[in-house]
């Protein structure tokens, strides 16, 4: 009897061992195979195509990035009205975006959908659309439009905040305590009682938190709209880009950053306040 049992641990022992020896000889191929991917990858995109004679001539990357350390101080007044313009695209395309995404978010909740079949999957399609396209190519469409100008900015950043802002609340609303929900309907409450005093309320401090958050970040992708001719500090700097006046498109580049600094904390103050 001792025998048989050893004979039978023996067996699974080797069993055991064998399954761990394949499993990692199977963890070494998929490491290999990662780094050959690397490494080909490093190979196709920097080695082989980058100039590198240029880099060690005049007009290197050293050199180039001499050019940007002086500063043209004398655009300081110019950049009064862009900067200012980018601040107004962010915040009018986030309250835009914000009141836009509420319907967005109220069809791609699935314990508030009026549809689960129809209503439900065209939320979550709106949803994903807003998030792949990019604001730049946001912003071309609309500039194609309604032409150049603040207002393309706008609505490139309010269709670029719909599927943050709704997919954020529409995840909200699924994971909120269903109880008061249920105790607003039981009592004969319509929908809108059941949204505006079962629901709001719990996911209110998530929607503030959500929209601050993407003001933030709003900020700074209308700093970069002028590019595309939307308007704001991004005209600017493309205008100096044009002229080859490297110290104006540095001082471009640091009001961007105290625009984006200023966001950061009237956004940390705000959700401190409000949340």
């Amino acid at each position: 009897m001792s025998l048989a049992f050893s004979s039978v641990s023996e067996h699974r022992f080797d069993a055991w061992l064998a399954h761990k020896r394949s499993r990692r000889t199977k963890n070494w191929l998929v490491v290999a195979a990662s780094v050959a991917v690397l490494a080909w990858c490093f190979w196709d995109t920097i080695m082989f195509d980058t100039d590198w004679a240029r880099m060690g001539g005049a007009l290197g990357i050293g050199g180039t990035l001499e050019r940007f350390l002086w500063v043209d101080w004398s655009l300081t007044p110019k950049l009064l009205v862009p900067a200012l313009e980018t601040l107004m695209m962010a915040t009018l395309g986030t309250i835009l975006g914000c009141v836009l995404s509420l319907p967005v978010a109220w069809f791609g909740a699935a314990n508030v959908t009026p549809n689960r079949y129809i209503l439900y999957p065209f939320g979550r399609f709106l949803m994903v659309l807003s998030r792949s396209i990019h604001e730049i190519i946001w912003a071309l469409l609309f500039v194609g439009a309604v032409g150049l100008g603040a207002l393309p900015g706008i609505l490139a950043v309010a269709m670029r905040s719909i599927g943050f802002i709704s997919k954020i609340t529409a995840e909200a609303i699924e994971n909120i305590d269903p109880k008061p929900v249920e105790a607003i309907r039981a009592v004969g409450g319509n929908q809108f009682q059941v949204m505006y005093y079962g629901i709001v309320p719990q996911i209110l401090p998530v929607i503030i938190g959500t929209i601050i958050f993407e003001w933030d970040i709003n900020i700074r992708r209308s700093a970069i709209m002028g590019l595309v001719g939307a308007g704001g500090l991004g005209l600017v700097f493309f205008r100096q880009m044009a002229m080859f006046n490297y110290g104006g498109v540095t001082l471009v580049v640091l009001a961007v950053l105290a625009l984006i600094a200023l966001g950061e904390v009237v956004s940390h103050f705000a959700r401190k306040a409000v949340i």
